[in-house]
């Protein structure tokens, strides 16, 4: 039938009228109602594939508010589908309108399938002149399908643990690396949210002492074609593609919606046991990349919609029409009212429907340009911070983009937490004896007020880490100087050079045991710092237990043991794992070592001590001249715990242990002393990573400790 015309009085219309509203294709045992926004396309048609791959086309005849919709009766869940249009060709414009090319759903709840690289996936060619015209292959044998999902998973009682960020504890892992290799996770659930979901894991994260999962991306994404062409694909999954879909690889049980209910269930499961779940989530670009990237969801709808163009340069060529500080070859344009819907209608079904505490953000500040430029008011950031939704969950900046004005540590407003890659910088130069002196390592031990106190946010605003996935292990950080990367197929000139690592002597693994030796005593170093600094401290997979890539710092394509957990005990840092889940221990244990207010170097109470003493290793407080002595590589941080700065929830005072946590990051042993005072005359040793030194040991004030070289000492007063 003509679209607008009956050609019989009693015809019923194939397709019905639908709605216009939700987005995505929402299923009813009556009919299944297609929504698709696509405001310059002139036709649509909502494609279904039959278990033969049979394709039917239905044109959908209603466009209200720039939005295709119909609705079509007897579309069961699980039933695959797809977009096509016919629209202007205008690329200029951001219209590459190929009705030959099969659409991935934006608002998709799952996809099915993958991409197959073949020239039918590019939505044009460029002839000799330069020009674009439409390719005209069928892409659909070769692109994925979005699924009717129907919505009928049991959550029961499930409720968010909602921890406080001072409380929390982050551990970043990688859906499929957790459990590839786990050999008490079942065979058939290795490398999917089942197997995450098993006790082996949640139990071990429990006991390790962590708050909280953030996995690397779970939003359907796919491989780069260059990558492929390589014979490699995109492992850590930051070329997100469907931002509404749990990745289909990642489900032990199918990819027509299993991986909904499957992802639901692992949500819950780390509910129960107390342990919120964090995505991070990629929505700075897109895997369509650059104009020469490949044709499968938002550039055959309306490119200028998602991505931003070059600002206009009088007189100059634009070669190409993207504009990208992403590094990935475009960049979405989050000032675009439609683009920011989809922001932010994903984040809030990611909260409401799948139950997830919270975001980190990847390159957060390509996501705030307005005019090109970062503005830390734009209308994403306002938009989220007035969400009754959203505002209310764990928000993680990654504040920075890959152009060289898009660096904003410190920058971000409230409610957002950042990832300080200055704490990193700073505790990896102190460890390996490169910093000058210990004045910046004493401001990032106390939460980097340099970075927050000024506008007004608490210490927990810094996400410290040592290591995060990108970059080397802590394993790898004490056991290379130079990136090893050869594998990824770049000729090692992919992955940072600026890797502040100390090899202590010979580059990479060796049998040599005063090496071996040492450089565990250094990565514990590093952990137990990272664990007991004020902020929130976020640990790397397997770092806790001497995880190695070998010496790859960029290993975002290596979907093999070099990435994945190997759980042996065989060559497991299992001395490192003691002593991270004992200073995690503590710092769950003693609110001293979580504190909410910044320390002021005063005292909490008339006539106490100061909550927070920097002390010379003589045993005297820190003087001018010490904090800018170059040669300085030891220093005490007194923590006061009586009482608190903070009050108890119902206005209580707190009184907690008080500690002296000592710090010698220099290549001779040195004799520290324990001042005479006032307020604490006794203790014992809480934790230590001086083999000569044994917890339990109790120590009096007014005496001397010989603290090791290299060592970390925490002293708990009685």
């Amino acid at each position: 039938m003509t679209p607008g015309l009956w050609r019989n009085l009693g015809d019923r219309a194939a397709v019905w009228p639908g709605k216009n509203y939700p987005l995505g294709a929402t299923w009813s045992p009556e009919a299944t109602n297609f929504a698709v926004h696509a405001p310059r396309a002139r036709v649509a048609w909502v494609c279904l594939f039959d278990e033969e791959d049979g394709e039917s086309r239905h044109r959908l005849t209603e466009q209200s508010l720039g939005i295709w919709h119909g609705a079509l009766p007897g579309v069961a869940p699980g039933t695959r589908y797809g977009f096509r249009f016919e629209g202007p060709w205008d690329p200029d414009a951001g219209l590459r309108f190929n009705h030959d090319k099969l659409l991935l759903d934006p608002f998709a709840r799952a996809v099915s399938g993958e991409v197959t690289l073949d020239p039918a996936i590019y939505g044009h060619v460029v002839d000799e002149q330069g020009v674009e015209s439409p390719e005209p292959t069928d892409s659909a044998p070769f692109v994925p399908r979005s699924v009717v999902v129907a919505d009928d998973f049991d959550w029961g009682d499930d409720t968010a643990p909602r921890h406080r960020w001072r409380d929390s504890v982050i551990y970043e892992a990688h859906v499929k690396g957790m459990t590839a290799l786990h050999d008490r996770v079942p065979e058939h659930l290795r490398g999917t949210y089942a197997g995450l979901a098993t006790p082996a894991v949640v139990d071990y994260l429990r006991d390790l002492g962590v708050t909280a999962i953030e996995l690397l991306p779970v939003h359907q994404f796919v491989s780069e074609p260059a990558l492929v062409e390589r014979g490699l694909t995109n492992y850590w999954g930051y070329n997100s593609i469907g931002y509404f879909a749990p990745h289909n690889a990642y489900s032990s049980s199918g990819d027509r919606g299993q991986q909904v209910t499957e992802f639901k269930a692992m949500v819950k499961a780390f509910h129960e046991a107390g342990l919120e779940v964090i995505l991070d989530v990629v929505y700075n670009h897109t895997a369509e990349a650059g104009s020469d990237g490949p044709t499968l969801s938002f550039r055959g709808l309306d490119d200028s919609i998602y991505t931003r163009v070059h600002p206009p340069t009088p007189g100059a060529p634009v070669v190409d029409t993207y504009w990208d500080v992403t590094g990935c070859g475009n960049t979405v344009d989050a000032a675009n009212p439609f683009a920011l819907r989809l922001i932010l209608d994903s984040l809030r079904y990611w909260v409401t429907e799948m139950h997830v505490d919270g975001f980190r953000f990847d390159l957060l500040s390509a996501l705030t340009r307005v005019d090109h430029e970062i503005d830390m008011g734009c209308h994403l950031l306002t938009a989220i911070g007035q969400d009754p939704v959203l505002r209310h969950v764990k928000l993680i900046a990654e504040p920075w983009d890959a152009s060289m004005d898009g660096y904003r540590v410190g920058g971000c407003p409230p409610p957002w937490v950042e990832w300080n890659d200055q704490y990193r910088d700073g505790i990896r130069d102190f460890w390996r004896g490169h910093s000058s002196g210990i004045r910046t390592v004493a401001t990032r031990l106390a939460g980097s007020s340099d970075l927050y106190a000024d506008d007004g946010r608490s210490a927990y605003a810094s996400v410290n880490f040592v290591t995060a996935h990108d970059g080397f292990t802590v394993r790898d950080l004490v056991s290379y100087e130079h990136k090893h990367n050869e594998a990824n197929g770049e000729r090692n000139r992919d992955g940072t050079d600026n890797n502040r690592s100390w090899n202590h002597g010979t580059e990479g693994e060796t049998d040599d045991a005063a090496i071996v030796a040492l450089r565990r005593r250094q990565a514990a170093n590093l952990m137990v710092t990272l664990c007991l600094s004020n902020g929130v401290p976020m640990i790397t997979a397997g770092d806790e237990r001497g995880r190695t890539q070998r010496g790859n710092n960029n290993a975002y394509c290596q979907d093999n043991e070099t990435s994945w957990i190997d759980w042996r005990p065989d060559d497991a840092w299992l001395d490192v794992y003691d002593v991270v889940k004992t200073a995690l221990r503590l710092r769950r244990e003693h609110p001293a070592l979580r504190q909410r207010h910044w320390f002021e170097g005063r005292p909490a109470i008339r006539g106490g001590p100061k909550d927070l003493a920097w002390l010379h290793p003589s045993g005297r407080e820190m003087s001018a001249a010490d904090w800018h002595d170059h040669e300085l590589a030891t220093v005490g941080m007194f923590v006061s715990g009586s009482p608190l700065r903070s009050p108890g929830p119902r206005g209580e005072q707190q009184v907690d242990a008080s500690f002296m946590l000592w710090f010698n990051s220099g290549a001779e042993p040195v004799s520290v002393g324990l001042p005479e005072n006032d307020w604490v005359q006794a203790g014992e040793i809480a934790l230590t990573t001086d083999p000569d030194l044994v917890v339990g040991t109790p120590v009096v004030a007014g005496t001397e400790l010989t603290l090791g070289a290299r060592t970390v000492l925490v002293l708990r007063g009685t």
